[in-house]
């Protein structure tokens, strides 16, 4: 395993990230495709054995279950110092009051929890899982880096949202002093290539690494076109299901999915792994995030690492895009609402 850093930190993490959202009790979360503890931490096994050192997960997935079941996986397995464990706050844990957002309660009450969970007195990465509209953000960032100060957390990083939020962040933590975001999780693949207009250039002026989510569009582009318009995933997410990928686009997204498997036949791999591939020759990439639920997907997605697509094989998988949504100009809320559905947390405003 080839390792990188993260960003312009000094921070080495494998090129591939285990997303841990698969890993929580069924009962806890999602009970059509989560795998619970005794089914999760041979994978969690094999993934360390094979070299891969970072693993990303969240307070809500299922519940707090995920982060339990990878930190005593890890402990079991590694060493804590060779492994880089990222988690992330923002979303509701309970109900009522200061139990969800970016609030300094919020961040100092879900930061103690998640430090439980998993086992450990320190977290490598600890990122906003969406922007929290609600608080103040110098309030969010100030707690944050009292965080750092505290020793409770190395690194922080942020998700998705608008780049003129994230430069205006940027801004806030460099005016203050206040340990800065060294991160940026975003939504990326052959399907979904909006963060190439301008929160991808913002990174790389920024020397900001990307840790991507849903790198293979919910399985869309591990599968032929006839089986990649529903999955179990998209079945099973309700409002999150067509995310980016409505009907208008189906004449791009079958073309690129048939390039897709043109280019795996030729280099005898798997699709999946020629979608990382591709993921890999971008530069503001540090880690794929790979939700594998078999040994078999942890292998492809390492696979993917030998992988050189030539100039030819790139446009063939790149041409057919086409925009997936432009909300600038609208203003029927009928249809602002509709893109707010499609691009979960962001604030369209």
């Amino acid at each position: 395993m080839q390792y990188r850093k993260l960003g312009t930190t000094g921070l080495d993490v494998s090129p591939i990230a285990i997303g841990a959202m698969t890993y929580g009790e069924p009962d806890r979360g999602h009970p059509v495709w989560s795998k619970g503890e005794e089914e999760a931490r041979p994978l969690i096994k094999h993934a360390l054995e094979a070299g891969i050192n970072f693993f990303d997960t969240a307070n809500m997935y299922s519940n707090g279950s995920s982060e339990e079941i990878l930190g005593r996986a890890l402990a079991d397995f590694a060493d804590r110092d060779d492994v880089v464990i990222a988690t992330k706050l923002r979303h509701p844990m309970r109900p009522g009051p200061n139990g969800r957002g970016l609030s300094r309660k919020a961040i100092m009450t879900e930061v103690d929890h998640s430090l439980r969970r998993l086992g450990t007195d320190y977290i490598d990465l600890y990122q906003i899982h969406r922007n929290d509209h609600s608080t103040p953000l110098e309030e969010t960032l100030e707690a944050l880096h009292d965080l750092v100060k505290a020793g409770k957390v190395r690194y922080l990083g942020a998700s998705s949202m608008f780049a003129w939020e994230f430069a205006k962040v940027l801004n806030l933590q460099k005016q203050h002093g206040w340990a800065r975001f060294v991160s940026m999780q975003d939504h990326y693949n052959l399907l979904a290539r909006e963060e190439e207009r301008e929160m991808i250039p913002l990174c790389l002026d920024e020397g900001v690494g990307t840790i991507v989510w849903s790198p293979q569009a919910r399985g869309r582009l591990t599968r032929a076109w006839d089986e990649a318009r529903t999955t179990v995933r998209s079945e099973s997410d309700g409002d999150y299901a067509d995310l980016l990928y409505t009907p208008a686009e189906e004449e791009s997204n079958h073309a690129i999915i048939d390039a897709v498997g043109e280019v795996a036949t030729a280099h005898r791999v798997s699709r999946a792994t020629i979608s990382l591939a591709w993921l890999h020759r971008q530069p503001v990439v540090t880690a794929p995030l790979v939700g594998a639920n078999t040994t078999q997907q942890i292998d492809e997605a390492i696979a993917s690492l030998d992988v050189e697509l030539t100039d030819d094989e790139v446009t063939a998988l790149t041409a057919p895009y086409t925009p997936r949504w432009d909300w600038q100009g609208v203003s029927d809320e009928a249809t602002l609402e509709a893109i707010r559905r499609r691009v979960p947390g962001m604030a369209l405003r």
